[in-house]
């Protein structure tokens, strides 16, 4: 990412340095255990590949392994893996930034101790998510030394193994059938982006179209960024209310990270990727639970059990940083988007619902996502 005198927005060394120095340790897993628990999921990220494939009726023109590496990491792998993609998404805002702090009196100092408070303020968010993350399908994953990428930057699947550990033994449920079943949605997230090609350049094409409406001079940046550190810090009381919701703010009067840095502007693409995002984390939701009775003879307990613990959270620190983050917004998506694909698939059966694959023009819209009957109209006329 280009810097303006050697001083870039964000440290991202000292993001990462930040991340893994707070992130918690791992569950107590011995190293023969630990080298089990890795290839298990390797061997149910590749079965899952045709379990996902013949239950949606998906199928990529090349096989997804050729495109899109799986990738068992820890807590720290997952860390360095989220900070390349960070830099590469959000280089087209900091640039922008970085132009405007060039003009700035007293820029140069401004942008040092920014670069600083970002890197600090990017390590413990992540900090905080690192040890919550299953697994992820990185849509836009630039390779680095440690961590391989797909072709042309096309993706990786990463499987975190001390946190599947960790809620496998909280949950009390199957190893082998939690392992198999986080990787049937991560593997629900390749083949999508494997079998619809346009999809990775229209999100790209969305998020950098938020990025450029952004209009914000350093100053105003930095002091977004110092709210959420106090917000993180416990320094501002955290209320108890819902998490925001575009544009909408939580009880206590303050909104979700997000709209920390969102301008009015942006609300109409960040609903086009609000929906989008449902669609896809419905659909694997969907599709995790759907192929599960054949090949998961305990998905049902872990369903209950798993949904019981997305709803509560592991207190009232989780629960804070939750709003904070918007993972509460995210919550509603899966939910909302599991809605859509089961009552279309219902109507329509899976063929039909795959048309929401053709191009941008059948994805559904926000209001569709809660309207399914909506989305059904639209395509029937």
């Amino acid at each position: 990412m280009t810097s303006l005198g050697g001083v870039e927005m964000v440290d991202w060394n000292l993001a990462v340095a930040t991340a893994t120095r707070l992130v918690r340790p791992g569950p107590e897993v011995s190293r023969e255990g630990a080298r089990a628990v890795v290839s298990e999921l390797r061997r149910h990220a590749k079965s899952s590949e045709e379990h996902v494939r013949d239950f949606t009726r998906m199928y990529p023109d090349r096989p997804a392994e050729s495109d899109t590496p799986v990738l068992v990491v820890d807590r720290p792998g997952w860390v360095r893996a989220n900070v390349a993609g960070f830099r590469e998404l959000l280089s087209p805002l900091l640039e922008k930034v970085q132009e405007r702090r060039a003009s700035t009196p007293g820029g140069a100092v401004l942008g040092a101790v920014g670069g600083k408070v970002t890197g600090v303020e990017v390590g413990m968010l992540l900090s905080f998510l690192a040890s919550r993350v299953l697994g992820q399908y990185e849509t836009f994953a630039p390779a680095t030394r440690e961590l391989p990428g797909g072709a042309d930057g096309s993706g990786r699947l990463l499987l975190v193994a001390p946190n599947i550990v960790h809620v496998e033994r909280e949950l009390d449920v199957a190893p082998h059938d939690f392992r198999l079943w986080v990787c049937l949605h991560e593997e629900t997230h390749r083949t999508q982006f494997a079998a619809v090609p346009w999809l990775r350049d229209h999100i790209r094409g969305e998020i950098q179209s938020f990025l450029g409406e952004t209009e914000m001079d350093p100053s105003t940046l930095l002091e977004r960024l110092r709210e959420a550190a106090q917000s993180l810090s416990g320094s501002r009381t955290q209320g108890e209310g819902t998490a925001a919701e575009d544009g909408e703010t939580t009880e206590n009067g303050r909104a979700g990270l997000v709209e920390l840095v969102q301008t009015p502007a942006q609300r109409e693409i960040l609903g086009r990727l609000t929906a989008v995002m449902s669609l896809l984390e419905g659909h694997a939701d969907y599709v995790m639970d759907g192929v599960g009775p054949d090949v998961v003879p305990s998905v049902g307990e872990i369903r209950e059990k798993f949904q019981k613990r997305r709803a509560t959270g592991a207190g009232k620190l989780d629960q804070a940083l939750r709003k904070l983050l918007g993972l509460d917004a995210k919550l509603r998506q899966y939910r909302e988007g599991e809605r859509f694909v089961r009552a279309v698939v219902e109507e329509l059966g899976m063929d039909g619902f795959n048309r929401v694959w053709t191009s941008p023009n059948t994805l559904p819209t926000k209001s569709e996502i809660g309207r399914p009957a909506d989305w059904i109209a639209r395509m029937r006329s």
